[in-house]
């Protein structure tokens, strides 16, 4: 984690940036600065096209590259491996080579799957990897190219659990669930950091601002279950339908889950001078935020 001048870029590429649920939150949160934003989707360029990408890097000449685009339907990343290799470690690889040769910042997402989830305590970033799936074999791989590369300012930012405005997520289909059936069953035994991604945009932007590289973990502070979320959601959107906690044993998915993945801020919070606010707070604005059924 070398000091790379704090300064904002001039202009960022948000790949993802005007349809994905992660892209459109970083791209909005940079927008609050100074920053150009250049919200772009595969409708723009084509990711896999080196020539066209160079073209369009070329043509636009941002300062930062900013990658959230990703397979990150765990389950389906289990029937479609080469396509979850393909654009969460080729495509992170091929940015980072583009992004080495031009100088450029880039920041990419990984995910709290890249652990097996045998740890007690929260992960920090250096602690050993074990993916159980091939979403987070796939992720993996992706950190791994691009610290393989010489690319200046480097950010791999891992998350987890993502919720947010303008996409589906699992706090939206919980509420939508709720006022379809009788009672919900929610997973109870695997722990994680739900974090929304407006916090996760801002968070960004403060490591930018920061002027650091490296490997950070950047998830809203506090711990819980999916049952525990799911929860706290109902409670706070006002509606009543029983939920109960039932173990993973009894919820089967292609994909294998880490039982624990919490992940450690203390770097984010060393590199930044601030602390995420708690996942309740963040979700609390998320939830105010939907339309009322």
């Amino acid at each position: 984690m070398s000091p790379h001048g704090g300064n904002l870029p001039q202009k960022a590429l948000v790949l993802g940036g005007k349809n994905g649920l992660l892209g459109r939150a970083v791209a909005a949160a940079l927008a609050e600065t100074d920053v150009e934003v250049l919200a772009a989707s595969s409708a723009d360029v084509d990711y896999f096209d080196a020539e066209a990408l160079d073209d369009f890097l070329d043509e636009h000449e941002p300062g930062c590259i900013i990658n959230a685009v990703g397979h990150t339907q765990v389950d389906r990343c289990e029937d479609e491996p080469e396509e979850a290799f393909r654009l969460n470690a080729s495509l992170p690889a091929l940015l980072g080579v583009l992004a080495g040769e031009r100088g450029l910042k880039l920041v990419h997402y990984s995910t709290d799957f890249v652990f097996d989830g045998a740890s007690l305590v929260p992960y920090r970033p250096q602690d050993p990897t074990h993916p159980l799936s091939v979403y987070g074999a796939s992720k993996l791989a992706g950190e791994e190219a691009l610290l393989a590369l010489d690319v200046p300012g480097l950010l791999i930012l891992r998350t987890a659990w993502l919720f947010g405005p303008g996409k589906m997520n699992f706090v939206r289909r919980i509420l939508d669930l709720a006022a379809e059936r009788p009672e919900l069953r929610v997973v109870d035994d695997q722990h994680g950091s739900p974090t929304c991604t407006t916090d996760l945009g801002r968070m960004t932007v403060e490591l930018l601002r920061a002027g650091v590289d490296g490997l950070f973990h950047t998830v809203n502070s506090g711990e819980t279950t999916w049952f525990g979320l799911a929860s706290e959601a109902l409670r706070l959107a006002g509606l009543s339908c029983p939920v109960l906690p039932i173990p993973t044993s009894e919820y089967p998915t292609r994909a294998a889950r880490p039982p624990y993945s919490v992940l450690d801020v203390s770097d984010y919070v060393r590199a930044t001078g601030s602390r995420p606010r708690h996942w309740k707070e963040a979700l609390a604005e998320y939830v105010a935020s939907l339309p009322k059924t």
